[in-house]
């Protein structure tokens, strides 16, 4: 069984951060990715590589796999996904993007779309749906 489990954004684990993952709006509507070696949709977000933070790593990857050129980028949450005792930590961001080009040639992504809703055909099924719905609890009480 698979837990998700939501921190405050700047929650310090005991084991370092893996992923940066970007809920990403874009016209309106919510930009889903589809790996070029997979045929299901993911939110756009990837490893954190050497060197980088959370954040520097959610715009790059916002980059590589959109193609976003002028974005705000927010840290919603910490969470952790805990897998047959197996604990893994990333951060969780929302993205508003405004000016989007081509998806770069490095990128692993084969295309995007644009959804109003979450997709059911999902990558991470276990994880993606709490993190939409981590992104929509955010956006409802940035409202209020």
């Amino acid at each position: 069984m698979t837990e998700v489990k939501f921190y405050d954004p700047l929650f310090v684990p005991g084991s370092k951060l893996t992923y940066s993952v970007i809920s990403t709006r874009y016209r309106n509507s919510w930009i889903f990715v589809r790996h070029h070696k997979r045929t299901t949709w993911e939110i756009a977000g990837g490893h954190i590589e050497k060197g980088e933070t959370s954040f520097e790593a959610a715009g790059r990857e916002l980059m590589e796999e959109t193609g976003a050129l002028k974005f705000n980028l927010e840290c919603i949450a910490t969470y952790s996904v805990t897998l047959d005792g197996e604990n893994g930590w990333g951060r969780l961001y929302i993205a508003e993007v405004f000016e989007k080009g081509p998806i770069p040639d490095i990128s692993e992504i084969a295309e995007i779309v644009l959804f109003d809703h979450l997709p059911k055909n999902l990558t991470h099924p276990d994880i993606q749906p709490h993190l939409f719905n981590r992104t929509i609890e955010f956006l409802n009480i940035k409202k209020e």
